[in-house]
């Protein structure tokens, strides 16, 4: 139970994570650091952690980290955590704005202990602004940050695309950038660093691309645009057996193949605008007419840019999929694997997370921790 996950060769290898336990952001910022070889410790509740024992946690977020539980309401388990940050290089914290502060275990707490501490803390909103202090999800932070007013079919509501954009993309990616960044600052000044980020400035960012087109007009309402389903050659369309095809034919080259593949003739212009219905209702009566393996087979090794809209368990079968190693099992679950790929860096280890029973590399003999066990603090 104490020796480290198999991650020493990663671009990350010696970098020492506390990652507080909390919603999938969080996590999933963690796994991208252990994805990369840093030794990822997942601090969690008392209760969770003695609950499963030394059974691994399998949840895919957690892969390739440790494990402990510990109160971070008793002074003892305060104590033990900074001792713990003493040792680290890296605290991912996802606490509403104030609450560390008031468990004793802020930026100004650890970084007195450890000043080459980089203090990682992730929100939805943000550690200041009339929101900071309020609750939120996903939806909340792609609405407030414009995202969400550009996402749907022409006519329908906007329409939030799962949580994958405030919470995974806007938050938990940004945050290990953030870290990333602070590492190569660390690596010249010696000092960390504070990282503030948010999900509403992070959605934001993801969408700069569309903010002049928005402004000058040339980027119209939701649904109607050419990359947003507006467009013929940019969406997806039904099969005879029910399934879909993706179309992102844009280019004129890969549209002529794909029509010219179709049997389709006499089309209108698809640089009209006006056309665009007419188009989206060949193309649609056109897609119904075969399965979608038959579609498969008509586009295979062409540049029409017509894919198969697979499902999850579809994709991991994928030939393709399959030739790059897209997938990985961890535990007997297949899951996607790290990314992005760094040449000559073999595959770390994706194991399901394990307790972490041996904490003298972080700073805690087998005595103290054996105190702590009998106090009820560690798990």
């Amino acid at each position: 139970m104490g020796e480290p996950p198999a991650n020493g060769a990663g671009p990350l290898a010696g970098i020492r994570v506390l990652e507080l336990a909390g919603l999938a952001p969080g996590p999933f910022a963690g796994m991208m650091l252990a994805d990369h070889g840093a030794d990822v410790l997942r601090i969690d509740r008392v209760a969770a952690v003695a609950r499963a024992g030394d059974r691994p946690r399998r949840d895919t977020l957690d892969r390739g980290k440790r494990t402990i539980g510990l109160d971070l309401k008793s002074p003892e388990g305060v104590a033990a955590f900074r001792e713990l940050a003493a040792h680290a290089d890296v605290v991912i914290e996802v606490f509403r704005p104030g609450v560390a502060e008031r468990l004793g275990i802020g930026p100004e707490d650890l970084h007195a202990v450890n000043e080459r501490l980089i203090y990682g803390r992730m929100t939805g909103w943000g550690q200041e602004g009339p929101l900071a202090s309020t609750a939120g999800h996903d939806i909340d932070y792609i609405a407030v940050s414009g995202v969400l007013s550009l996402l749907g079919r022409e006519g329908d509501k906007p329409t939030p695309p799962i949580n994958i954009l405030g919470d995974f993309a806007g938050g938990g990616l940004m945050l290990a950038y953030g870290v990333l960044l602070a590492l190569i600052e660390r690596g010249r000044t010696g000092r960390g660093r504070v990282i503030d980020a948010a999900m509403v400035d992070g959605a934001a960012l993801l969408f700069a691309m569309f903010h002049q087109g928005v402004r000058n007009g040339t980027w119209g309402p939701r649904g109607t645009n050419l990359l947003d389903t507006g467009a013929p050659m940019y969406d997806t369309y039904e099969t005879a057996d029910g399934q879909h095809v993706a179309v992102g034919a844009l280019e004129p080259q890969f549209w002529q193949e794909m029509v010219d593949r179709m049997g389709l003739t006499d089309l209108p212009d698809r640089d009209d605008r006006a056309n665009w219905p007419a188009l989206k209702a060949r193309l649609a009566e056109a897609f119904l007419t075969r399965t979608r393996a038959e579609w498969e087979a008509v586009f295979a090794g062409s540049d029409a840019c017509v894919s198969p809209v697979l499902s999850l368990q579809e994709a991991a079968g994928h030939p393709h999929n399959v030739a790059r190693g897209a997938f990985a099992d961890s535990g007997g679950t297949l899951q996607p694997a790290p990314a992005p790929r760094l040449a000559g860096v073999p595959r770390p280890d994706l194991s399901p997370a394990t307790r972490l029973t041996d904490l003298s590399g972080w700073g805690l003999s087998v005595e103290r921790a054996a105190g702590l066990r009998a106090a009820g603090v560690l798990a």
